[in-house]
């Protein structure tokens, strides 16, 4: 998928464990896990925004293109 989360990335910078960051956006770190593994197929706008103030960052801080196949549920433009 050409979207990537650093999530763990900006855990390092602010020190913060998986559970706490869990605990802090109010999701079960299962879930937490499926979004810093990439897995995610969607994210709710609330959930980006309580990692936004958790973390301290902007959504871009988090989220990243990167080149490579598209995902299969995008149609491809004839």
């Amino acid at each position: 998928m050409p979207i990537v989360f650093n999530i763990d990335l900006m855990m390092v910078k602010r020190k913060m464990s998986s559970n706490e960051l869990a605990r802090r956006i109010g999701i079960n770190a299962g879930s937490l896990s499926v979004l810093k593994t990439g897995k995610a197929r969607a994210v709710k706008m609330s959930t980006l925004e309580a990692l936004c103030r958790a973390l301290q960052c902007q959504p871009g801080d988090i989220l990243e293109f990167v080149e490579g196949p598209q995902s299969s549920d995008v149609l491809e433009e004839t």
